[in-house]
């Protein structure tokens, strides 16, 4: 079911669709559906996309527009993408009404984690 001018689909660069497969299966628990050379569609369950075949990369310092995921546990989440073969280009920090990362997938792009849960006090 599509939902009337709601974003329906995300497509981002990558040359190793496997290496892109294994990190987000990983860390996000996507599925895939792989569509031959040049294209590997994947779903979160909520929102699909895919994966088309480029040596460009999607990062906000060029302009392109930042996916942000949200965890209840970003620090749990921050791990597992470094874990998977991520880079954090911009560790946890706060921002009014939350905190987040930035990554990299093993393609290069450019993505984020945020929450509005804040750590306990101790």
């Amino acid at each position: 079911m599509h939902t009337n001018l709601k974003i329906d689909y995300l497509e981002l660069p990558a040359q190793n669709f496997d290496a892109q497969q294994s990190f987000y299966q990983r860390v996000f628990d996507w599925t895939f559906q792989d569509y031959g050379p040049e294209y590997r569609a994947f779903s979160d369950g909520t929102l699909d996309g895919g994966f088309y075949k480029s040596t460009q990369v999607s990062s906000s310092q060029l302009g392109a527009a930042l996916v942000i995921f949200y965890a209840s546990d970003l620090e749990a989440v921050e791990q597992s993408v470094v874990e998977a073969g991520g880079a954090i280009v911009k560790p946890i920090f706060s921002f009014p009404g939350g905190r987040r990362f930035h990554f990299t997938d093993p393609h290069g792009n450019e993505l984020a984690v945020w929450t509005d849960v804040m750590p306990a006090s101790g």
